[in-house]
């Protein structure tokens, strides 16, 4: 393995894949946090599966602390109740105009990736982390469907409060989630979890196989009808359709490789991470983020590979390895 490749290591500590509020005073000074700053990550995780962009959901939840600090906070009896039903909210109003926005979306659309050391112990909050395919399945739903879904089945709210939410009757929602989980289904099969060991061989393994000029060992690795979706914005060199089947995708590799190649030695330095609870890498030139790069795993076999090239969802990332 290249020297400029390297994983990152769990010391021992909870690994955020959210980055922490450092200017929160109660972090700094030891005392109670308050009820908004005790929910923050709870209302960010909602957020960002609801929206899929990390900027967007850090955006939405700044407003609902400013909602929160107007609405006299000590009279709301319920307050992550209450900041989650703000927080859903906003996304739906966001996801309107987002929607339009994805329609003239140039190549494929994913969601930002999410960061974590190799080996990281989750938070209570991170536990209830969304599967990636899933995340993209939960994009080809209305919005009102996504967030009675995620709310029910990722959050675990009662239909009683999830209808107080949106709106709706409980009749309602429950149709909402039944409909959602008729999408949901074919992308949320089961997986065998994988050891840190695992995946950082995984990782490694992949690394070397997809950089390499001969596919033969890409290809193995490949499940027949593995699919690889990349996502440049339109902002940066990419594919734009998805590549189907094991042949194609060790077929574009093997380009690359010979690519890079001709070029000479790349200056190129690679970390291995997990991304959104995936293994991977992340591809750094000169200390700026280019790549990120996950890929799913079904059976021993890797089923769906994800590149993300947009550089608006990649300003983010050097952040989260910095608390990874």
């Amino acid at each position: 393995m290249s020297a400029s490749a390297r994983a990152i290591r769990p010391t021992g500590r909870t690994r955020p894949r959210l980055p922490p509020d450092d200017t929160n005073p109660a972090r700094m000074t030891g005392a109670p946090a308050s009820p908004f700053e005790a929910n923050r990550s709870y209302l960010t995780r909602l957020a960002y599966r609801m929206l899929g962009s990390l900027s967007d959901a850090e955006d939405v939840v700044q407003d609902a602390w400013l909602r929160w600090h107007g609405a006299a906070p000590e009279a709301i009896a319920n307050p992550r109740a209450w900041l989650g039903r703000v927080v859903t909210r906003l996304c739906l109003d966001l996801m309107k105009s987002a929607r339009r926005k994805r329609e003239t979306y140039v190549g494929a659309w994913l969601p930002e990736p999410l960061i974590e050391a190799i080996g990281g112990a989750p938070s209570a909050d991170e536990a209830i982390d969304v599967p990636y395919a899933l995340q993209l399945a939960l994009e080809r739903l209305s919005p009102l469907e996504r967030a009675a879904f995620l709310l029910h089945d990722v959050f675990d709210l009662p239909f009683g409060e999830i209808a107080e939410t949106l709106g709706r009757s409980e009749a309602a929602c429950r149709q909402l989630v039944s409909r959602a989980r008729r999408h949901a289904r074919e992308e949320d099969g089961p997986r065998h979890p994988l050891s840190p060991d695992e995946v950082r061989r995984y990782a490694q393994a992949f690394f070397q196989a997809a950089h390499s000029t001969d596919a033969t060992i890409l290809k193995s690795m490949l499940a027949h009808d593995a699919v690889l979706r990349a996502d440049g914005g339109g902002k940066v060199n990419s594919v734009l359709n998805p590549i189907l089947g094991s042949d194609k995708i060790g077929r574009f590799f093997e380009g690359i490789g010979r690519h890079v190649e001709r070029e000479g030695r790349s200056t190129t330095r690679y970390e291995f991470v997990m991304i959104n609870g995936l293994p991977g890498y992340v591809s750094l030139e000169r200390g700026e983020t280019v790549q990120a790069t996950a890929f799913d795993i079904r059976d021993g076999r890797v089923t769906a590979v994800y590149i993300i090239r947009n550089p608006d969802k990649l300003g983010h990332v050097r952040r989260l390895l910095e608390a990874a």
